[in-house]
């Protein structure tokens, strides 16, 4: 679920939501007519006006002929008991099915591995709690019953789940740590991205340098929220995108190994027994070889 907070008067919701969110008027006015589009909570028309401060809530919207089928993936599975699937996800692997990403998604690989997932976010998201890029790597925890979906959720909500990424980045960075402590929301030129914003949503991370090398910085950062994008955006701000991101930064990419950006730790609270249990993972191999091409320049 998206909100988007108008901020100018329009005289067409449809018209104004084409541009916001790069889909067709055909596309918005049926997920509006099908309530998949609210203004300020409630059902709205094609023509309806909007003005500033009006929200925009935008549910997930599938479009006919779609499902989410099992299908016969390998998974790293790090750990699973009868409540919870903690995964170590591979570079490039959807996390649940879209429009343009029906198929080779972690959430195809779950239905296949497991009957029991949590069906709190729908039929196109079981088990989902949290989501990682496609092109992260790195742990994610799944809920296999909507129990667990719910005790889980309200940790990430409250921010007391322990989540700690590595990246590299381009650039020298020369403070040892740091915070950036700057809005997120969508970018106004390029609808699929996400940029700083006045009006965005607040967005602070964490980070701590590990190595340096003469062009790129090995670092180590932990999230006080979860935004889209959140690291990707906020490195490339401050002017250190991460390495191989395709998106953000403008730089070429060294290969097509995926960004260098890792969800290494993952700590929470386990839903029934509520013992803390922290796992980790290993940067992958084409991570690792990128950061010894820096090392050896």
């Amino acid at each position: 679920m998206e909100t988007i907070e108008v901020i100018e008067n329009v005289k067409r919701i449809d018209s104004y939501l084409m541009e916001q969110l790069n889909f067709s008027r055909s596309k918005i006015q049926k997920m509006i007519e099908e309530e998949y589009i609210l203004l300020n909570g409630k059902r709205t028309k094609n023509s309806a006006s909007i003005k500033i401060g009006d929200i925009i809530t935008i549910k997930e919207f599938q479009e006919e002929g779609m499902n989410a089928e099992p299908e016969n993936i390998p998974l790293n599975i790090v750990y699973e008991d009868s409540d919870i699937i903690v995964v170590n996800k591979e570079n490039g692997m959807v996390v649940h099915p879209a429009i343009g990403n029906t198929h080779g998604t972690l959430v195809n690989a779950l239905l296949y591995h497991s009957k029991n997932l949590s069906n709190i976010n729908g039929e196109f998201r079981p088990g989902i709690v949290h989501r990682i890029d496609a092109f992260t790597t790195g742990l994610l925890v799944v809920a296999k019953n909507n129990h667990a979906h719910e005790i889980l959720a309200k940790q990430l909500e409250e921010k007391s789940t322990h989540r700690k990424y590595i990246a590299l980045v381009w650039g020298v960075i020369s403070h040892d740590t740091g915070t950036i402590d700057a809005p997120i929301g969508r970018d106004s030129s390029d609808r699929k991205k996400m940029a700083v914003v006045a009006g965005g949503k607040s967005s602070i991370t964490h980070f701590k340098v590990l190595e340096r090398y003469s062009k790129a910085t090995l670092i180590e950062l932990e999230l006080e929220t979860g935004r889209t994008h959140q690291i990707r955006v906020h490195m490339n701000y401050i002017g250190h995108p991460v390495v191989n991101d395709p998106v953000y930064g403008k730089r070429a990419k060294i290969d097509e190994s995926g960004q260098c950006l890792h969800a290494k730790e993952l700590g929470f609270l386990h839903p029934r027994t509520l013992k803390y249990m922290e796992f980790d993972s290993e940067l992958p191999e084409s991570f690792l070889n990128i950061v010894k091409e820096f090392k050896d320049s």
